[in-house]
């Protein structure tokens, strides 16, 4: 009989562990007591309203910032315990789709997605070149690698980041809000790359957007993010079925709710009142 626990099992299943996270910017308090599991093999979205951190968690998780409590397992690892060496062989297992495609501007497409081959390997350049055009075919974008990023559209940039994010055969991939400013045969595009790649590979994603419809489509799980903490997971159909007041506002974009329309501030008779002694 194996000695392993149901609970070691369920573990073991687990590719993100995070736990108790607390993070704050100077007095605003971005994390508080967040707990939060990320299953390997899946598509997991975190989303929430424009500030809630979202883009933090993804940089907590990379070791790029540091929490003011918790803990953060990555593949088993503690990414707060490891040192400089230890996180850069972890982070070369992870691939980042940058919300801005973070492009080379003064490289091709070839040589963006052969970036990190070159960095991180000792390939030969047959093996680098057949590498390179097999991610851009998984992209679709085989044809364009001899352009520049100045002659991309937005939707053919993002995919080239895709492919770069890929070259490495990564064991998970972080999507930075992948859907902004995309039209909508790209935004198209990008679901399906997602969802396919993830299959295809077998990797684990991580997908922060605020993108409903988009996101809902491909994510096996949700998380949903608010003043610090989860407000609501699970499946897109369990969290479809959430009638809380905090949840329907930001799946249904409901402009009235738990979050307000206008920044904290006085009232505007008192400060009206106020500019005009001052004057």
């Amino acid at each position: 009989m194996s000695g392993e626990t149901d609970r070691d099992l369920a573990d073991q299943d687990l590719l993100v562990k995070i736990r108790g996270l607390h993070f704050s910017r100077g007095s605003r308090v971005i994390f508080e007591d967040l707990d939060l599991d990320i299953r390997r093999g899946s598509v997991t979205a975190v989303m929430g309203p424009s500030g809630t951190g979202k883009t933090t968690l993804l940089k907590l998780i990379t070791g790029q910032l540091h929490p003011d409590a918790g803990t953060i397992e990555v593949d088993g690892e503690d990414v707060l315990r490891l040192d400089k060496a230890g996180l850069y062989r972890l982070r070369r297992r992870m691939g980042m789709l940058f919300q801005s495609g973070a492009l080379l501007t003064d490289l091709s497409v070839f040589e963006n997605v052969a970036y990190p081959l070159r960095e991180h390997t000792d390939l030969s350049p047959s093996m680098l070149r057949k590498l390179v055009l097999l991610k851009l075919e998984a992209v679709g974008l085989r044809g364009a690698r001899d352009l520049m990023p100045s002659e991309l559209s937005g939707g053919m940039a993002r995919r080239v980041a895709l492919a770069r994010a890929i070259v490495l055969d990564p064991m998970m991939i972080l999507y930075d809000e992948p859907f902004t400013g995309q039209d909508p045969i790209s935004m198209g595009m990008l679901v399906t790359l997602i969802r396919q790649l993830n299959d295809a590979s077998r990797m684990t994603s991580i997908l922060v957007s605020h993108d409903v419809r988009e996101t809902t489509r491909i994510a096996d799980f949700l998380y949903l993010i608010s003043q610090g903490r989860v407000i609501a997971q699970g499946t897109p159909q369990e969290i479809a079925l959430d009638a809380s007041e905090s949840v329907r506002q930001f799946m249904d974009g409901l402009p009235d709710g738990p979050v307000h329309f206008h920044y904290p501030a006085p009232p505007l008779a008192e400060d009206l009142s106020a500019q005009g002694r001052k004057r």
